[in-house]
């Protein structure tokens, strides 16, 4: 990109110029028109697109055309620039290293995503000396790359000296035990990290004990991932000893591990006297009923937590059994329970049914996938009669059929707090989709039904036309018998 004059620019107008810039993209615009001759530079910085262009999101044609290099000397020149999309585009590491140099000066920018950019070891030096330097950086996504323990160990060093950055993305990087210890080592220290994604990294119990320990000395942290890490009920252990000391951390997350019921029940104990978390996800952890009788019952004692993800788990109508009675008894802060895929049956939903009388705190409830049946349906549907909180309830795939539908229809024209009824997958045919357009037609609140891959007909078509044409109620071709 020379910066030599152009006689042709020099003697277009003003207005002229800005018709031609109207007709570039924002990457063109940013990484190819500016730096060609001094007159169009002062032109573009006087172009409104230009003057309000704060995010700039590139795909990978169009890195292929300006090359990374280019994007770095066109960060060189805008000064309000503040977020940069790279994501899912092959960077790599030499490509990194030029962004990386221009980060050490950069005072724009707050936002870099590099996710799924094949950035290696290498790369993630380059970017770990800029963050040594930059001061105004605050969020970092290097999901998805391959930068593995020696990429986070030089990342980790850079924590030590960058007092800007709030925000980490390293999930699925292959750092394992190894890489969490250096950044547990930096976590001890680092004082602005508020945010920190370690998930699918298979760092295991010994890299979750690192992570931890770090938490009794960090002040700041306040959402971690470590979902998919193969943590046991070893894991849960030290997870639960760290978060009796952590007095700042509000959002956990470790769905798709394997700790258990044991690793629930060190889990729960301390949730009874924890007095911080918001939102913990257990999800896909092989809980049972076991688990969670002990995680309900520290439901009872807990004050904060206001969202619980449990789905598939192994919980059944004897764990839900547990949950219920603890619904009933907490009334202060559980807003949002995820229990999908748990196999809890009629008899669950029952339960589930008689709580949502007497609880006044629950909002959502995902119940999906747990073959509740026409009596499950018909047990919610009670419930919704009288219940004056809960506005999304989703049932998708518990095979309620048309009976069920009747049911939760009869409910929908007394119920008035209810805003999204999901219903997928559950053999509603031509006489449910009848009774819950004619419920629709009374009841003003519920703003999305979603009723796809049923058995609804041509028929049952006819009822919902105009409600689908209004936006409340979706769903797909394939419930056309």
């Amino acid at each position: 990109m020379s910066n030599k004059t152009h006689p042709k620019l020099d003697v277009l107008s003003v207005e002229l110029v800005y018709r031609i810039l109207d007709y570039l993209n924002d990457c063109d615009l940013v990484c190819s028109a500016s730096n060609v001759s001094s007159r169009l530079n002062a032109i573009i910085h006087t172009y409104s697109r230009y003057q309000t262009l704060t995010t700039l999101n590139l795909e990978s044609d169009q890195i292929r055309h300006q090359g990374a290099q280019n994007i770095a000397e066109a960060l060189k020149q805008t000064k309000i620039l503040t977020t940069l999309n790279l994501e899912s585009i092959l960077i790599r590491d030499q490509e990194a290293q030029h962004i990386a140099k221009v980060l050490e000066q950069n005072k724009t920018l707050t936002t870099l995503n590099f996710g799924s950019s094949k950035i290696g070891g290498e790369g993630a030096k380059h970017l770990a000396k800029a963050l040594e330097q930059n001061k105004t950086l605050t969020t970092l996504n290097l999901g998805s790359n391959k930068i593995g323990d020696e990429g986070a160990k030089h990342l980790a060093k850079a924590l030590e000296q960058n007092n800007a950055l709030m925000s980490l993305n390293l999930r699925s990087n292959q750092i394992g035990d190894q890489g969490a210890k250096h950044l547990a080592e930096a976590l001890e220290q680092h004082t602005t990290l508020t945010t920190l994604n370690l998930g699918s990294n298979e760092i295991g119990d010994e890299g979750a004990q690192y992570v931890v320990r770090a938490l009794e000395q960090n002040n700041t942290l306040t959402t971690l991932n470590l979902e998919s890490n193969k943590i046991s009920e070893q894991g849960a252990q030290y997870v639960a000893r760290a978060l009796e000391q952590n007095n700042t951390l509000t959002t956990l997350n470790l769905q798709n591990n394997l700790i258990g019921d044991q690793g629930a029940q060190h889990i729960a104990k301390v949730l009874e006297q924890n007095t911080t978390l918001t939102t913990l996800n257990l999800g896909s952890n092989e809980i049972g009923g076991e688990g969670a009788k002990h995680l309900a019952k520290a439901l009872e004692q807990n004050n904060t937590l206001t969202r619980l993800y449990l789905s598939w788990n192994k919980v059944g109508p004897e764990g839900i059994h547990y949950f219920a009675k603890a619904l009933e008894q907490n009334k202060q802060t559980l807003a949002t329970l995820y229990v999908g895929h748990n196999h809890i049956g009629a008899d669950g939903a029952q339960q589930l049914a008689k709580a949502l009388e007497n609880n006044k705190t629950l909002t959502v409830l995902y119940i999906d996938y747990n073959d509740i049946g026409a009596d499950g349906g018909k047990h919610l549907a009670k419930a919704l009669e009288n219940n004056k909180t809960l506005t999304t309830l989703d049932l998708d795939n518990n095979q309620i059929g048309d009976q069920g539908a009747n049911h939760l229809a009869t409910a929908l024209e007394k119920n008035e707090t209810l805003t999204m009824l999901f219903l997928s997958e559950n053999k509603i045919g031509d006489e449910g989709a009848q009774h819950l357009a004619k419920a629709l037609e009374k009841n003003k609140t519920l703003t999305r039904l979603r009723l796809d891959d049923n058995d609804i007909g041509h028929e049952g078509m006819r009822f919902l036309k105009h409600l689908m044409q209004e936006g409340r109620v979706s769903w797909n071709h394939r419930n056309y018998r």
